[in-house]
């Protein structure tokens, strides 16, 4: 289901993992500045305040009952001339009556209407204990009043409500210099240049910027000119690797012809001169600026630049065989991007997989109005679909072998080291790789099940290697381990108090992750950095060697949100960076030298970014770079949805909640409710960030309320909460959905009668497992996208992470299968959407939950299957019908639609019925 992003959210569509958190805020310390100044931070942040849901609100007049119009409405009709005659008698005071009535109820209008203007503006919000509700401000991100115009589903599908971001390329310079990024502009004098962030400023004492591409496109040394869709600069700065042609593989991987690029001459090469059509799948810079390391065809070459003929590291790679980069499930499941290929920090040596599959079974995925490998049909076969046969792991079925070979630069030699107690070949997943110093290199691994963590020590130049920890995760907590990128190696520095090298990782501490230093490189017992009912999120995100400072994001304010924090190496002085004394949301990208980062505020409030500066004991503003103004019009001209963030406890876990309720809620009306979820192992969909998506679009313009509740198993709760659905997916979160169901159904202002819920990929898993297990009782109505329906047909890797192998676990796939139809059949409808070339969650699921519904005669749902459309439903605009189909099915469901139609019966004919009624009186 891929890898979660950093927030725990799903990459491209729904479906994923992540981790936990505490509520309290077990911080000691005061903030201090966040950014600059507090008055930087009041500025750019919006506040949550409470509100009791039992208190009386200030309530809105909804269009619903007819108070106000919409807004192209006119107030009265425009009258249209008829060329009547006068009457009187009875039809005239009839006339009378019907106008007095008339001009009554419209004065009544009217009245209404001005009362309602000269009514005082809601306040912020009243207290509560146990809900806090974002109301609409200048300055935060939520709606909450009757102002504005409602928000429109192709808003939201255009992407009007993202807000504006900047990804900063921090880059060291060829001295060391900090603070440098690289900066794209336009064409002309420099289209790619170097910039150093203190020169941005007036006054500014930063270097000069440096241009390494004048244009946005290049000329080769033959005279040829190519168009760049990526571009990665030397460590040096005097050349650039370029890409072009870039053609999409998986979720990660792509394919192009690779450009070495001379920022004197301002000039092209191709990478493998003999071979300008041979598209890489992968290039990658020395450290020292003198070759890069790529791969072809699944080989591994080096080019070093004083040659142009590059030298073949592997030369067996093919079909069956990579080298330097991941296959589909190892893109996919472990490193969420396309490099199986390490440096080391001198330069000497590169680590690469080799990855066998050639005992993986294959997945056909068809193509019938496209064809993706941009290849014609041979004469005769136009008629007939495309086959991508994809190596394809399934639970319980062969996983690529896997082993780490080192290549030694100046000897020009491959080899491989074995490990002291390492995982025999199929039961060995290697999930990350970090180069240490002298040629020693950390390896992360698990076993296939992902519960037994080894971490090893290779020394190249010994060729040699030890395993210094290995962590029982099923025997700590029954869980398992993420696979995860976020290492730092910590090198020795006696003058800073480091005499050993070491390294940061994120461990389970108490029932949570956390950083912990381990030095020397195989010392087993960790120096804790963090500690508490909280966790660490893809941390560290840098660390300072100079100061001994380590950078982190956290949720130790509350599980729903994101501060960034730095802790000493010892573990002492910890202190958060941003406000905590406001609910917020940040992300933070460091410079090379961790003394500047670009800040990026997520939420509540509209987003901003700023680049800040470490260097001191204060953290300084240096430049706002984006305020997205634009979306700060649009949330004062939209009515957006009140966010009521609560809890519920279920079974003795607190759970996190957020309701969307219409901007003109009225506590004394009956709501349908929609419930939407992802809900897979460690993913989170209830935060504190600014989002304006669909669901806000079921509130703000269909007027229904919309409720998201991280059950059991998701992020930032704890692993106890977490981990209680290994073995069992779908039984607890579904458990966990239906009573939160239960206890909004119980709400004054909700209609228990109109209840719906609807998710895609593991949300789409998790809608049919909740329709399945509350047959009929809570929930009537589901909508399940591109959903699992057997746990036996998805990946192993993901699978088998949290579900065992089926030989291990047989009754707990059977639990976790879509099985009982019947109980489906007790709903009043629901609908299915997939994507029939999906090679993610196959259209295998599906089909085969169809063909049991078939069997069993169940017939109360519809189905909506999508052509040459994979996991994310794009090809030929699928995406926004995928969206337009939702709205309409649920506008449908709650109209009561699925009703009227549930036991059809013929319309008889006027010319039947006179007939049926002359053969009843001849009877007569």
């Amino acid at each position: 289901m891929g890898k979660l992003d950093d927030e725990g959210n799903p990459e491209s569509v729904p479906l994923t993992r992540q981790r936990s958190a505490s509520f309290a805020s077990q911080s000691t310390f005061d903030s201090g500045l966040s950014v600059a100044s507090a008055t930087f931070l009041d500025r750019y942040k919006g506040s949550n305040v409470a509100e009791t849901e039992g208190e009386e609100h200030t309530r809105y007049r909804d269009i619903e009952d007819g108070a106000e119009p919409e807004p192209d409405e006119p107030f009265l009709p425009t009258p249209t001339k008829k060329n009547t005659k006068k009457k009187t008698g009875s039809g005239s005071r009839t006339r009378r009556i019907v106008w007095l009535l008339g001009l009554l109820c419209v004065g009544g209008w009217v009245l209404a209407f001005v009362l309602f203007l000269t009514q005082r503006r809601p306040s912020a919000a009243a207290k509560s204990s146990n809900s806090s509700v974002s109301i609409h401000d200048p300055d935060s991100a939520t709606g909450g009043t009757s102002y504005g115009k409602p928000v429109t589903l192709e808003q939201v599908l255009t992407g009007q409500w993202f807000a504006k971001s900047h990804a900063i390329s921090w880059i060291a310079g060829s001295d060391g210099e900090d603070g440098l990024l690289v900066e794209r502009g336009e064409d002309g004098e420099g289209y790619l240049r170097v910039e150093d962030i203190r020169s941005r400023k007036d006054g500014g004492a930063g270097a000069e910027p440096k241009v390494l591409m004048k244009k946005s496109y290049a000329w080769t040394v033959d005279g040829d000119m190519i168009r760049m869709s990526k571009m990665w600069p030397s460590p040096d700065l005097k050349k650039v690797l370029l890409l072009s042609e870039e053609q999409g593989n998986w979720r990660h991987s792509y394919y192009g012809n690779y450009w070495i690029f001379d920022v004197e001459t301002q000039k092209a090469e191709a990478l493998d001169p003999e071979h300008l059509n041979g598209r890489a799948q992968l290039a990658k810079w020395s450290p020292n600026s003198d070759a890069v390391a790529f791969v072809r065809e699944n080989n591994l070459y080096m080019r070093k630049l004083d040659s142009s003929k590059p030298v073949p590291v592997t030369k067996d790679g093919g079909k069956d065989l990579f080298y330097g980069v991941p296959d589909w499930v190892y893109e996919e499941e472990v490193f969420a991007g396309n490099s199986g290929t390490w440096w080391s920090g001198d330069g000497k040596y590169i680590a690469f997989m080799r990855t066998n599959e050639s005992a993986v079974p294959e997945y056909p995925v068809q193509y019938f109005l496209s064809r993706p490998s941009g290849k014609e049909p041979a004469p005769g076969l136009e008629n007939y679909p495309e086959v991508r046969q994809i190596k394809y792991p399934k639970a319980g079925t062969p996983n690529p072998v896997v082993r780490l070979q080192f290549y030694d630069v100046e000897k020009s030699d491959v080899f491989s080291i074995d490990m002291p107690d390492d995982f025999v070949d199929d039961d060995r997943i290697i999930i990350e790789v970090v180069w240490a110093s002298a040629g020693k290199v950390l390896i992360r691994e698990t076993n296939r099940e992902s519960d037994i963590v080894k971490v090893f020590v290779i020394d190249t130049k010994a060729r040699s290697g030890k395993l210094v920890r290995s962590e029982d995760i099923a025997g700590l907590d029954g869980g398992w381990v993420e696979p995860s990128q976020s290492t730092r190696f910590i090198p020795a520095d006696a003058a800073s108090g480091r005499p050993h090298d070491g390294y940061v990782d994120t461990v389970i501490h108490e029932g949570y992750d956390h950083l912990a230093y381990f030095t020397p490189l195989d010392n087993p017992e960790p120096i804790m950095l963090t500690s508490g009912e909280w966790e660490v999120v893809n941390a560290p995100s840098a660390v300072d060697l100079a100061r001994g400072l380590v950078y982190f994001v956290a949720t130790k304010e509350a599980p729903t949100q994101r501060h960034v924090y730095q802790v000493r190496l010892d573990g002492s002085d910890l202190r958060p960076l941003t406000d905590t004394s406001k609910a917020g949301f940040f992300e933070i990208s460091f410079s090379h030298g961790t003394g500047y980062a670009l800040l990026s505020y997520k939420g509540p409030a509209v987003p901003w970014q700023a680049v800040i500066t470490t260097h001191g004991d204060k953290v300084e503003q240096e430049e706002v770079i984006e305020e997205n103004p634009d979306l700060k019009k649009m949330v004062e001209d939209f009515a957006l949805p009140a966010e009521v963030y609560s809890n519920v406890t279920i079974d003795g876990y607190t759970l996190q909640v957020l309701e969307r309720r219409p901007p003109h809620f009225n506590p004394a009306k009956k709501y349908p409710v929609l419930f939407f979820l992802y809900g897979g192992p460690g993913s989170q969909t209830v935060d504190r960030k600014f989002t304006v998506d669909f669901q806000s679009y079921v509130a703000s313009n269909l007027g229904y309320i919309v409720v998201t509740v991280d059950g059991r198993g998701t992020g930032y709760i704890g692993r106890e909460a977490r981990c209680i659905v290994r073995g069992n997916l779908g039984y607890y979160e579904a458990h966990d959905q239906i009573e939160t169901a239960k206890i909004w159904g119980g709400k004054k202002y909700v209609d228990e009668a109109r209840m719906a819920v609807w998710g895609w990929s593991y949300g789409g898993f998790m809608t049919l497992k909740i329709l399945e297990q509350d047959a009929g009782q809570t929930f009537q109505y589901g909508m399940a996208v591109a959903p699992v329906t057997d746990w036996r047909y998805y990946d192993s890797i993901y699978t088998e992470r949290y579900m065992h192998t089926p030989e291990h676990n047989p009754s707990g796939y059977d639990n976790a299968t879509i099985t009982d139809v019947e109980a489906l059949g007790e709903n009043i409808r629901f609908l299915i959407m997939h994507g029939v070339a999906d090679d993610n969650v196959h259209f295998q699921n599906t089909l085969a939950l169809t063909d049991r519904l078939d069997q069993s005669n169940i017939a109360n749902y519809d189905m909506l299957v999508f052509p040459d459309s994979d996991h994310s439903i794009y090809f030929h605009n699928a995406h926004v019908l995928v969206y337009e189909r939702l709205s309409m099915w649920l506008i449908n469901a709650f109209n009561g639609e699925w009703h009227r139609i549930e036991n059809p019966k013929p319309i008889e004919s006027m010319w039947r019925k006179a007939k049926r009624a002359v053969s009843l009186s001849i009877l007569g």
